[in-house]
């Protein structure tokens, strides 16, 4: 396989096999360890929080990881090594849940250390994952493409969920490390073989071998650039606010459903498939939308990026309006509108990002994609604690728990009316091959050295 040669159905597939893997180990550490911390080792949930909180904050580390891509001209080495890490932390998060009912100061600090090795390995990988897709997928399979392996993702949740669930009963400590090893064992196998020959020989980056290791200063200097191109910046703001109106409804939604509709945690649990379920609707739709001879006849994918996020404005009123109209409210419905337009917005901002990647300076497509997923590992960060401590300060304050639900709900409609403003502008900003380029005198200008 050249470097030139266009991804078919088969590399999309493969890549989809890496994320379902990358996916599968996040989800132990992120949803069975958590559990696992709370109920049976009866530690304060905030500690499961915090960890998870962290290995968010530490993918801010995104865009430098994008630009050592760029700069070595090949991805499959960072996503290999970010498989490892990745699952190596994995089997250490294990391991530390368990010294945590021996010795919790132990137990506490390794866990530590392994979510900061989980939040790095997912960095290196995805973005690099991201990066090679926007490089090879040809314009014609970017939207089914990325549906792909954001479905793939999913179905490699689930598989792990149901696989290592059976495995764990009856539980205990060794079975629940051994049952992790597992998982991280078999995803980093599966990764490596499909990663083989996937990327084939690239060329090597422009200058290699005749310029020294990039440095700091070189790595500020591109990260400036990139954020000095106008789709790149709104690009990046849409992202992070889109995604965290995304993320703040993930833990109330339940909790509101059993407070205010008087549902049984089954009937909320059920809900929340509803939702997931309609996500995958939406996520397929833009697909369709986006593939072969459909495509253009359905709306560009801009136009699904800003309807997706204007029609989740439109579901989150509709829940303030559930909060005050219980009784009448089809709130099935209402779930059902927000989780397809979720999804469909965050497959189209996913084949934006794939198009955006590619425009503009050359040797800067993982720096750009680094960039958009740091804002979006910020937002998830953000998200729950933005959601939840929402909900409970307007609880405090107002004392009315249908209120209070309906301000957090407002704020959400705020969130995602105000993403789609920026998705607007990101297809009114001019490419960046039309932007005045950053000579060596404009940064002497501002004080760098060129």
């Amino acid at each position: 396989m050249s470097t030139a040669s266009a991804f078919g159905w088969l590399q999309i597939f493969r890549l989809g096999l890496i994320q379902a893997c990358l996916g599968s180990v996040v989800v132990m550490t992120t949803s069975t360890l958590n559990r696992v911390m709370v109920v049976e080792l009866s530690l304060p949930a905030l500690l499961p929080g915090l960890l998870v909180g962290w290995h968010y904050a530490v993918q801010i580390v995104r865009p430098r990881l994008g630009f050592g891509a760029d700069k070595g001209g090949r991805c499959t080495s960072w996503m290999m090594g970010g498989m490892a890490v990745l699952s190596a932390g994995g089997c250490l998060a294990a391991l530390a849940t368990t010294w945590m009912a021996h010795d919790r100061m132990l137990g506490i600090t390794t866990a530590v250390i392994a979510f900061s090795m989980i939040g790095l390995g997912v960095s290196s990988c995805g973005t690099s994952l991201l990066v090679l897709m926007s490089k090879r997928v040809p314009d014609s399979l970017r939207a089914p493409a990325a549906t792909t392996v954001w479905m793939m993702m999913i179905l490699g949740f689930a598989l792990t969920a149901v696989t290592a669930g059976r495995w764990l009963d009856p539980f205990s400590p060794e079975r629940l490390v051994w049952v992790t090893t597992c998982v991280s064992v078999v995803a980093l196998t599966l990764s490596l073989l499909s990663m083989w020959r996937l990327e084939g020989v690239s060329a090597p980056a422009l200058g290699q071998g005749q310029r020294p290791a990039p440095t700091r200063a070189d790595f500020a200097r591109t990260l400036q650039a990139v954020w000095l191109e106008p789709q790149a910046r709104h690009f990046t703001v849409f992202v992070f606010l889109s995604m965290l109106a995304y993320s703040a409804q993930d833990l109330i939604l339940e909790p509101f459903a059993g407070t205010v509709f008087r549902m049984t945690p089954g009937e909320t649990t059920q809900l929340s498939g509803l939702q997931h379920a309609a996500v995958l609707v939406g996520m397929i739709s833009v697909a369709v939308a986006g593939c072969g001879w459909m495509k253009g006849r359905l709306g560009s994918v801009q136009t699904w990026m800003v309807g997706g996020c204007l029609v989740s404005a439109l579901a989150m009123a509709g829940l303030c309006m559930a909060a005050q109209q219980a009784e009448q409210w089809p709130l099935k419905a209402n779930v059902w509108l927000l989780g397809v337009a979720n999804g469909a917005f965050s497959i189209a901002a996913i084949t934006t990002m794939m198009r955006l990647a590619r425009e503009g300076t050359a040797q800067r497509e993982g720096t750009r994609m680094g960039l958009w997923g740091a804002a979006q590992a910020m937002a998830f960060g953000l998200g729950g604690l933005v959601g939840t401590g929402v909900s409970d300060l307007a609880r405090y304050w107002i004392q009315q728990d249908e209120l209070a639900y309906a301000c957090v709900f407002f704020f959400e409609v705020v969130l995602f009316t105000w993403s789609a403003w920026w998705a607007i502008r990101v297809g009114q900003s001019p490419t960046p091959s039309t932007q005045p380029s950053l000579n060596a005198a404009s940064w002497a200008q501002k004080g760098h050295q060129p």
